[in-house]
């Protein structure tokens, strides 16, 4: 039985978004493995405190990742 694990920041996600990646994850699981695993494939999303993860020697918060996002969105619609 697979168990997919997704480290996530605390506050970045809403509850409808987490919804959602367990739903896609699964699916994407079930395309290689066959959908007779649905019912033993888990996926666990765990939050980590903001300021507890980091990248580059710099701790990231939710603000920092929603930016991020907001950049990113920003660079899609230029």
């Amino acid at each position: 039985m697979p168990l997919v694990n997704i480290d996530v920041i605390k506050d970045v996600f809403t509850p409808a978004q987490k919804r959602e990646m367990i739903e896609r994850v699964t699916d994407a699981m079930l395309a290689v493995e066959g959908e007779a695993m649905r019912q033993v494939t888990w996926v666990r999303i765990q939050e980590i405190q903001q300021g507890d993860w980091g990248i580059g020697g710099k701790t990231l918060t939710a603000a920092d990742v929603h930016a991020l996002a907001a950049a990113g969105a920003e660079k899609e619609h230029a």
